[in-house]
C-alpha cells in the first residue's frame, strides 16, 4: 500500500465509502511499513501479511493463505488486485465461501523471466474468479480474455479521483513554486515510480532537449523506485543535476500538479494511467506516449506521440503547447466523464452490499 495507482485508487475509494456499512482490510505482501497504513488504521481497517510469492515457497505460500482464511471466517468478498498470484488465493478464497473478485490494473507483465512466470500464473483467473473487474476494456481482454469480458460478471471499473482536490488554484501555485523556488521557471512534471515501464530515460533525453531550447526549463520527477539512482546518475552525466528535481515520494500530489506548467508521460505501457487523469483536472496541457488507453484522454489539453518519435519530435510539441496554452478549470469534464470518486464509490458500495445482501460486513482488499 504505497503511492501507486491501484493503491491511490483503493484509498480514494476506502476515503469515501460508508464505512458503518463498508469496512476494507488488507492483505499485502510485505513486512515493510508502507505509505497509507497509518491511515489504513485510523480509518478502521486491519493489515495482514503473507510472504512475497517466490515460486521456491509455493507450499507455505498456500499454507500462509489457508490459515489465514481459517482464522479469519468473517470475510464474505475477497476483492484481488494482485493479479501474479491471484489464481491462487482466489481459488483458495473460494474453498471457504469467500465471493471473489480479481481486479486487471494494467496491460502488460514486463520482461523477462518474471514477466513469462507471472503470465503463466495469471492465466487460471478466467477460471477461478466469480467477477472480473478492469480500469479499461483493453486491460480485461489482457488479464482475462475476450470471451470473459463478454460476460455479465465483468465490469470495467474506472480508476476515479477526488477530482475536487485537483482544482486549479492559483494560490496554491504560487506557494508550491516558492517552496520549490522554481517561482519563475518552465515546469515540465511527471508523477511515477522510477520503473522500467514508466520509461525514465527517454523522458530525460526529451528534457535534455527541451533545456537545449529553453534554459529555463526545470524536470519534477515525483516518486521513487528501484530505478532512480540509475536515473540520478543519467542526469548528473548529462550535466543536468541543477535542472531536475527529484521529490522522492509525496503526500502533496494534488499540489505539485498546481505547481506544473506541462505533464508529460511516455509510458511504455498503462493500465489506465491515474496520473494523467490527476493531471488533466488540474487543467494542465498533457504530451504523453500512444501507448496510454484512450480511456485517459478527457479534456482537449492532451498530444499523443509514438515512442518510436525522436525526443526532439517531443521537445517540439512541448515548446509549441507551452506558447499558446492558456490553463483552465477542467472539473466539469472529469465530473462528466465518470472519473470522479463520488459517482464510483457508490457503485462499488451498491455492488458489494448486493452480492452479501446485508448491511455490515468486511471485505479483504
Amino acid at each position: 500500500m504505497n503511492r501507486g495507482g491501484a493503491e491511490t485508487m483503493i484509498m480514494n475509494l476506502y476515503r469515501n465509502i460508508d464505512r458503518s456499512k463498508i469496512q476494507f482490510d488488507f492483505i499485502v505482501h510485505t513486512e515493510d511499513k508502507c505509505a497509507f497504513d497509518d491511515e489504513i488504521y485510523k480509518l478502521g481497517g486491519r493489515i495482514f501479511r503473507v510472504p512475497t510469492y517466490k515460486g521456491t515457497n509455493h507450499l507455505p505460500y498456500l499454507k500462509n493463505w489457508e490459515h489465514f482464511f481459517k482464522k479469519h471466517p468473517e470475510y464474505k468478498i475477497i476483492h484481488g488486485h494482485v493479479r501474479s498470484t491471484a489464481s491462487i488465493y482466489l481459488k483458495i478464497a473460494k474453498k471457504y465461501g469467500l465471493i471473489t473478485i480479481a481486479h486487471s490494473h494494467s496491460t502488460s507483465s514486463g520482461n523477462g523471466l518474471s514477466a513469462i512466470a507471472k503470465n503463466v500464473l495469471q492465466f487460471p483467473i478466467r477460471h477461478v474468479a466469480d467477477y472480473f473487474f478492469a480500469c479499461t476494456k483493453t486491460a480485461g481482454e489482457w488479464l482475462f480474455g475476450k470471451k470473459t469480458c463478454q460476460k455479465e460478471n465483468f465490469h470495467i471499473f474506472k480508476n476515479a479521483i477526488d477530482a475536487k482536490k485537483f482544482v486549479f488554484n492559483n494560490v496554491v501555485r504560487s506557494r508550491v513554486r516558492k517552496e520549490l523556488r522554481i517561482e519563475d521557471k518552465f515546469v515540465i512534471g511527471h508523477v511515477g515510480r522510477f520503473h522500467s515501464s514508466k520509461n525514465h530515460e527517454f523522458l530525460i533525453d526529451i528534457f535534455k532537449n527541451v533545456h537545449k531550447k529553453n534554459d529555463n526549463a526545470i524536470l519534477l520527477l515525483v516518486g521513487d523506485g528501484d530505478l532512480q539512482d540509475t536515473i540520478r546518475k543519467r542526469v548528473y552525466n548529462l550535466g543536468l543535476d541543477n535542472n531536475v528535481i527529484f521529490t522522492g515520494v509525496r503526500s502533496d500530489i494534488p499540489e505539485l500538479f498546481q505547481a506544473m506548467d506541462m505533464f508529460v508521460f511516455p509510458s511504455l505501457y498503462e493500465g489506465l494511467g491515474i496520473v494523467l487523469i490527476e493531471a488533466q483536472a488540474t487543467g494542465l496541457p498533457c504530451v504523453i506516449a500512444n501507448t496510454i488507453p484512450k480511456e485517459a484522454l478527457i479534456t482537449d489539453n492532451v498530444k499523443q506521440f509514438s515512442l518510436t518519435e525522436s525526443p526532439k519530435v517531443w521537445t517540439e510539441a512541448i515548446l509549441k503547447r507551452m506558447d499558446s496554452y492558456e490553463r483552465k478549470s477542467t472539473y466539469a469534464k472529469i465530473k462528466d466523464s465518470g472519473y470522479d470518486i463520488e459517482e464510483s464509490h457508490r457503485w462499488l458500495q451498491e455492488f458489494y452490499l448486493g452480492l452479501v445482501e446485508k448491511d455490515e460486513t468486511r471485505f479483504c482488499i
